[in-house]
């Protein structure tokens, strides 16, 4: 039997974690057919296709997806659950929203957020915040797995031919209907996926202090992230909270700047490749996992970070 995985698209694009999840199906079995369900998706569908890990492409033409909603989607699934051993998609808001509902249809045991498949039954996930990792194997008939997007790398995007195959739609649900979409546009990186992070925490004291980190994140082409704490205390967005209860980031290069550490913010970036911290509390918890540490005021340290950086890029210019 084949795998399953549920593609996260907005009718013209395919979301990039889609990508990094047919990675991770990829290493559970060769043979991986990729569900759409969208109206007027051909882009998605032919950008798919292409893909070289993805055997075929199952592809569900309605009105009724035109918009995403957990419910229609879930009755879709579930009519090709019994042809397929896995179901899979990625583990951020897409997926804790749909898959859920699958797996309790089907009465299975969902596998979430797993970072490393041992083999087709087995795989590793975070749990405790990432402080341990546990070995799950699953006895289900149907396994229903969510990924966590950042442990995998992107599935090459050019040199398949996949089959595309025509799907019937399913019932509309009646339990909720689509109203509206508020999405914050940016010119900025996205934070799940940008090479560049710079995190404010309590320690900014303020919104309007965030300045500070806007003008360095725009020298480095970098996204901005939050600790929980500063998200409560209104200096920022919950849109840019990276921890357990936010995004899971793994940039190449993440600055957290009055940031003290708490655990549930280090499960949501000690992955990254390079860590630096800057915060006048030597104590602080996130030196432990940074690579370089500046104790230091960040009202001090910012502008001079900030004049240095503009005197590279005078030099480059």
């Amino acid at each position: 039997m084949s795998v399953l995985l549920i593609a996260e698209h907005n009718n013209k694009e395919l979301k990039s974690f889609t990508l990094n999840a047919i990675t991770a199906a990829s290493q559970v079995k060769e043979d991986v057919h990729v569900l759409i369900l969208g109206h007027n998706s051909d882009s998605v569908v032919k950008s798919i296709s292409e893909i070289p890990n993805v055997k075929k492409v199952i592809y569900v033409n309605n009105q009724t997806y035109e918009k995403y909603l957990a419910e229609n989607y879930t009755s879709a699934v579930i009519k090709f659950a019994d042809n397929y051993s896995h179901i899979m998609c990625s583990a951020n808001t897409f997926g804790k929203n749909l898959m859920p509902r699958i797996a309790a249809l089907l009465d299975v045991s969902q596998v979430s957020d797993i970072t490393k498949v041992i083999s087709e039954d087995t795989f590793l996930r975070p749990i405790y915040a990432g402080n341990a990792f546990a070995t799950v194997k699953s006895t289900d008939k149907i396994k229903c797995v969510t990924i966590r997007p950042t442990s995998f790398d992107p599935a090459p995007t050019s040199g398949g031919s996949a089959e595309i195959q025509n799907g019937d739609a399913s019932e509309n649900s009646t339990l909720s209907k689509f109203i509206k979409k508020e999405e914050i546009k940016s010119d900025r990186p996205e934070l799940g996926t940008a090479r560049v992070v710079v995190s404010g925490g309590r320690g900014m004291q303020s919104g309007d202090n965030f300045k500070l980190i806007t003008a360095v994140a725009d020298k480095l082409n970098a996204a901005i992230g939050a600790s929980r704490a500063a998200v409560d205390a209104g200096y920022i967005t919950n849109d840019h909270q990276v921890g357990q209860t936010g995004k899971v980031v793994v940039p190449d290069l993440y600055i957290a700047v009055g940031i003290s550490g708490a655990i549930q913010h280090l499960a949501g970036m000690k992955e990254s490749k390079v860590i630096v911290a800057i915060n006048k509390d030597g104590e602080a918890p996130i030196f432990s996992v940074a690579d370089y540490g500046l104790e230091a005021d960040l009202f001090d340290a910012l502008p001079k970070f900030l004049e240095e950086l503009n005197k590279l890029n005078t030099i480059q210019k």
